[in-house]
């Protein structure tokens, strides 16, 4: 029988035999998660109108003004009524009843529908006009208030979802059926790789923080091949898991075993074309070269006592919300096309005056902080910002009425804000009712939201496609209108 030159196994072997017969040496070494991936769908449709480059192709279609995107998500709906939209008439008219004609028949959670009242409520906290632009913020916001000509609050976002399984699904999906690719995917894929030493979209998650559970899933490529999923770092020795060799095995040793490896992948993808195996390649590749550049991008040994004075005491702490905000900052400057932040514990169904001020406080000066930073640096005018969560909170109370109120889920109008590149700095778009429960202007879908962020990346949102059992998807799905007033 004739023979792989160099190796013992036969010429009709398949990817995944030869695969299995290397599992005793690559099981310790290799992204596990990523080799159980299913092969790849079918490839896109979508000319390459941008130019293709030696770390991959890039879809883009126009001059793109940002370079980068850092998302921080406020899993668990944060309450714009506390934080954003200040709603004076809620003050005044403090538990009355919601009038019909507000609600216009609207659907309510399983927690609140069946409520025999539904008493308005007023924000405890104080409003004050900031900046230049004048505009509104909390007093819960002390940091975010001194840097509002740097943002875009955008008063009128509006979801689809009711309840947060979905409602995160579809904020970074744009579908709230799970197993479609997150923004990151479609954004690596549409894009390409700026630096081969570090992943295009890395994930970031405040440690030991309870709320709502946060899957795999909302950073996975779904039909897109597996190269494009984010990789998740970890506040531990080793943020990557399965990047550094195990004991007993050298970065030598290591080198011969990927060299070999591609060279049996480069033969079975003559005979039998199936590229599937590719993908897993790559990420071997990137597993490698991360060894080196992870540690470093990761040790905040080397940042000055200024940093820490302008993101906090917090920012020492690893996996908290402000030392990930350092990490974005420097993940930044290293190349990383999306970095996703995640911050739980917004929920706040009961006791929101004291959990909403907790919040508050892990996150405010942070966010400030990286916004600043970038912008001292030069890197804000490439920088898209993004703080936001899944949807709104109710105007009124869930459950009887006391000083320790929740709120339910909102998802007719909600509040973020954006900041950098291309987006225009002190100003406040759209308008809800006084009662912050519907919007009266400038409506914002999440789909409005996701073709403002790919244009922003120089993509047509409509062309972004890939073709996956039959149908090209794309991440606004058949929807999406540019939000051109917010832009630059």
């Amino acid at each position: 029988m004739t023979k792989c030159t160099g190796y013992d196994s036969p010429v009709g072997v398949s990817r995944r035999s030869a695969l299995q017969s290397f599992g005793g040496g690559l099981g310790s070494v290799a992204l596990a998660q990523l080799m159980a991936k299913n092969a790849a769908a079918a490839p896109s449709s979508l000319k390459n109108v941008g130019k293709v480059g030696s770390l991959g192709q890039s879809f883009t279609t126009h001059p793109a003004k940002a370079k980068r995107v850092i998302f921080l998500f406020q899993a668990g709906g944060p309450s714009q009524i506390e934080l954003f939209d200040h709603k004076p008439r809620l003050q005044k008219e403090h538990g009355k009843e919601l009038p019909d004609s507000v609600r216009g028949g609207q659907r309510l959670t399983g927690m609140s529908g069946n409520q025999a009242s539904l008493p308005l409520v007023g924000s405890p906290y104080q409003f004050q006009q900031h900046g230049q632009s004048g505009m509104w913020m909390s007093e819960l916001m002390p940091h975010t208030s001194k840097i509002v000509d740097d943002i875009c609050m955008i008063n009128s976002m509006q979801t689809d979802a009711i309840n947060h399984g979905p409602g995160v699904t579809f904020m970074q999906t744009g579908s709230q059926i799970g197993g479609r690719p997150s923004i990151g995917s479609w954004l690596s894929y549409g894009l390409g790789a700026q630096n081969e030493n570090v992943p295009s979209f890395v994930v970031l998650v405040t440690k030991d923080k309870k709320g709502q559970p946060l899957v795999n899933r909302l950073w996975g490529s779904g039909f897109l091949p597996a190269k494009y999923d984010g990789v998740r770092f970890r506040a531990a020795k080793d943020a990557v898991l399965y990047v550094n060799n195990p004991d007993g095995v050298s970065n030598a040793t290591r080198r011969s075993m990927l060299n070999h490896l591609e060279e049996l992948h480069e033969y079975q993808l003559e005979k039998s074309g199936d590229t599937a195996l590719e993908s897993r390649i790559a990420q071997f590749e990137m597993a490698y070269r991360m060894q080196s550049s992870v540690p470093e991008v990761t040790n905040l040994d080397d940042e000055p006592e200024s940093t820490f004075k302008l993101y906090g005491e917090d920012a020492r702490q690893p996996g908290s919300f402000a030392a990930n905000c350092v990490l974005a900052r420097r993940m930044a400057e290293q190349g990383v096309q999306f970095i996703q932040l995640y911050h739980q514990g917004w929920d706040h169904h009961g006791g929101l005056p004291k959990n909403i001020k907790k919040q508050a406080q892990e996150t405010d000066q942070a966010s400030a902080a990286l916004i600043t930073d970038l912008k001292q640096r030069g890197l804000l005018d490439d920088t898209l910002v993004i703080w936001g969560g899944e949807f709104g909170r109710t105007n009124y109370c869930q459950g009887v009425l006391t000083d320790n109120f929740g709120r339910d889920h909102h998802p007719s109008c909600f509040s973020l804000y954006m900041a950098g590149a291309g987006i225009k700095g002190g100003y406040t778009h759209g308008m809800t009712d006084e009662y912050s429960y519907n919007v009266v202007d400038g409506r914002v879908h999440i789909h409005d939201f996701h073709a403002t962020l790919l244009h922003l990346l120089g993509i047509d949102h409509e062309q972004l496609t890939y073709k996956f059992q039959g149908r090209h998807f794309r991440l606004t799905d058949v929807h999406g209108h540019i939000v051109k007033p917010i832009l630059s």
